[in-house]
């Protein structure tokens, strides 16, 4: 795509009007919105873009937009929370539903560029690189069931004052921020580039924790178990279109699938994974479904094989990493 014909213009964006979701506006249907043109640069892709800034309601904090509407647009989110305009969920939780791949650059290469292509998409009619209508109704209905049902303006609330948690404030009652003390946990430690692309979100992992625990794949209490077990797979399923469907349409990283043993006259499929996290954040992604070459398959946890005597002590570890001849033998 050609650069805009004024080169002046060519590095920021300007709006009339924001993007938001109605948790972020508040309860108040009458507020007060002020608009500052180039008032920051987007947290995104870094390009300068136009700042709204309104109270929500009484007892909240100012709040204001962070990423410019090009990159909210693209991904179908609000410029302030960051989460699905139409569910209130976290993108990774959507993306993981629906199978969608991020194409927004990561990194500062070609991010300027990425985002003038979507600008450009945009003015021409395009929707942006987001497409919603082209997802499954299935994938829709489970969206429904993890959205939030009743609005919740819990996050407008003011931020904690510091003052306070270091027992250093005198202000009492007329404090504008929260007398209250933080709480460290992976919640506390929240990344808004991360949150936008849908990687390592520690609100979506917790939702789909939930879920993975309510679908029946809660983490067994063996620590050692760090495999998934893969029923019902296609007569076409190799152990590269497992691989592929574990990374491209379940979202789990590459680097931490240790294996994948495949039994082509069982129809199953032990996958292993370098670590116990990793099996529990792949048993989350899972949990939502997972496709095979286009057929539906049945993730459950593995099972940790009974301690047998040795030559050494008469003790051994569990072994966790089924192997294909172990499979042929018991069928299990």
């Amino acid at each position: 795509m050609p650069p805009k014909a004024d080169l002046n213009k060519a590095g920021y964006e300007t709006s009339d009007f924001p993007s938001l979701c109605n948790v972020c506006l508040g309860p108040n249907p009458y507020i007060r919105m002020s608009k500052q043109p180039l008032g920051a640069e987007c947290k995104v892709c870094t390009r300068p873009f136009t700042v709204f800034k309104w109270m929500p309601g009484q007892g909240s904090r100012y709040k204001k937009t962070e990423v410019c509407t090009v990159c909210a647009k693209a991904k179908n989110v609000c410029q302030t929370c960051l989460l699905d305009l139409q569910f209130g969920l976290p993108t990774q939780v959507r993306d993981t539903v629906l199978g969608i791949q991020s194409k927004a650059p990561s990194s500062d290469i070609n991010r300027e560029y990425h985002a003038q292509n979507l600008e450009r998409a945009q003015e021409e009619g395009a929707t942006g690189e987001f497409q919603f209508g082209k997802a499954d109704s299935a994938g829709k209905e489970l969206l429904k069931r993890l959205a939030r049902n009743d609005p919740t303006y819990k996050r407008n609330r003011p931020h904690i004052c510091s003052f306070y948690a270091k027992g250093a404030c005198n202000r009492g009652d007329s404090c504008p921020y929260r007398h209250e003390l933080p709480v460290e946990n992976d919640l506390s430690r929240q990344n808004i580039k991360d949150r936008y692309h849908g990687s390592n979100d520690p609100v979506a992992r917790k939702i789909l924790s939930k879920h993975a625990g309510n679908s029946g794949l809660a983490p067994p209490a063996d620590q050692e178990i760090t495999s998934l077990f893969l029923t019902s797979l296609p007569a076409t399923a190799s152990e590269d279109s497992i691989r592929d469907a574990l990374v491209s349409n379940a979202g789990i990283q590459a680097g931490k699938i240790k294996s994948v043993v495949l039994v082509s006259s069982s129809k199953v499929s032990f996958v292993n994974f370098t670590s116990r996290d990793a099996a529990e954040d792949a048993a989350a992604k899972c949990s939502v479904g997972l496709k095979v070459d286009g057929h539906e398959v049945k993730v459950q946890w593995g099972r940790s094989r009974p301690k047998k005597g040795g030559a050494a002590g008469g003790k051994a570890a569990p072994a966790t990493t089924v192997s294909e001849r172990e499979i042929e033998t018991t069928g299990q």
